[in-house]
């Protein structure tokens, strides 16, 4: 029975003869429940199981000489009576669920592996239409990385250059995923991840840094030609962008962008801010999308180049010569992007997603 109706049915005027039948009929719900204030958090029902007979008999004249007698006479542990079986029956029951939480969760980590970092809002007409060509599996200390986009042997030699990286090439692993990056935008765009597990494993089992410099160099190579890259291909520009972005984005230095590869990802952006690379809507969307990812990053370590970057990105979207509608759009919402602080606000998020759509 809940205390109010224990208050009303007690306090009826039916055996109600004291001072409380002058009462106003909620009065005697009000003093029920302060006078149990006190002594909470024990529950109502020990006052009723003790106080009702006793009315009957007219033992106690009111609920506060009940709790004030009950007090004196047994102690204050008489408000406590029963606590000890419904410890014993609610210990078992919290220790099951948490620790059925606690299995449960591990192994949905297990099988649904987080997806890597991912850096703001990016509006590019082509995300989310392609889904990566490699996934993470096992524990987070022994990831096993599946490429299925590559032949088998090359797989192997992937699998086992996570595992022991001292029992392969690691500059031909190198050469393999720089050349596939040049190829597959989809793969370019996470590759850096597959790389800063294979430096770590490296790290952790030799304390060196051959896959490392294999990787820079290589970098630095296509750097060198990336005028010819991009008169021969395109893509394979672009994905060479993509691909030294996530790079900087992944490869850490005491916890700390490098700092050689600011000067090159800056270099890379300008090229794709120049008026005819704008008028392409392949390097317009490669060029928000990195600057989504790194820009940040890259204004940190050197605001002057960021700020020329930008100059070069209003010009070209006041000058629209050959821009196309989605170009535009995509230059304004970076500079926006840029304006509020490297944010999305809601509105512009809503703004620029319903007109790419569109």
């Amino acid at each position: 029975m809940e205390l109010s109706n224990f208050c009303r049915l007690k306090f009826s005027p039916s055996w109600c003869t004291g001072p409380a039948c002058a009462m106003p009929e909620t009065s005697p719900c009000i003093l029920c429940v302060a006078a149990c204030l006190p002594v909470w958090p024990p529950s109502p029902y020990i006052l009723w199981t003790c106080y009702a007979p006793a009315l009957q008999r007219r033992v106690y004249k009111t609920l506060r000489n009940a709790v004030v007698t009950m007090y004196r006479t047994e102690g204050p542990l008489v408000f406590y009576k029963g606590l000890n079986p419904t410890l014993i029956a609610i210990f078992p029951y919290a220790g099951f669920q948490f620790s059925f939480y606690s299995s449960l969760k591990h192994a949905y980590e297990w099988a649904m592996p987080a997806e890597g970092k991912k850096n703001g809002a990016v509006i590019s007409p082509n995300l989310g239409k392609s889904c990566c060509s490699w996934m993470v599996m096992g524990e987070p200390r022994r990831e096993e990385y599946k490429i299925q986009s590559f032949d088998a042997v090359t797989q192997q030699l992937l699998k086992t250059a996570l595992k022991d990286p001292g029992a392969v090439d690691l500059e031909k692993v190198a050469n393999v995923i720089v050349d596939h990056s040049l190829q597959d935008c989809v793969f370019s765009k996470e590759a850096g991840r597959m790389c800063y597990a294979i430096i770590q494993a490296e790290s952790k089992q030799a304390g060196q840094s051959v896959f490392r410099r294999g990787l820079l160099n290589r970098l630095q190579q296509e750097y060198q030609a990336r005028e010819q890259l991009r008169a021969r291909s395109l893509q394979g520009w672009v994905c060479y962008v993509t691909f030294i972005c996530n790079i900087f984005d992944y490869l850490r230095v005491n916890n700390m962008p490098m700092m050689a590869l600011v000067n090159p990802v800056y270099d890379c952006l300008f090229r794709l801010a120049q008026p005819d690379s704008l008028s392409k809507e392949e390097e317009v969307d490669c060029l928000v999308l990195q600057l989504h990812r790194v820009g940040e990053q890259l204004e940190k370590m050197n605001g002057q180049r960021m700020d020329e970057l930008f100059v070069l990105i209003r010009d070209g979207f006041l000058l629209p010569t050959g821009l196309s509608s989605l170009a535009q759009l995509l230059l304004l919402e970076i500079i926006e992007f840029r304006a509020a602080g490297w944010k999305t606000t809601p509105a512009a998020h809503k703004y620029y997603y319903s007109e790419v759509s569109d």
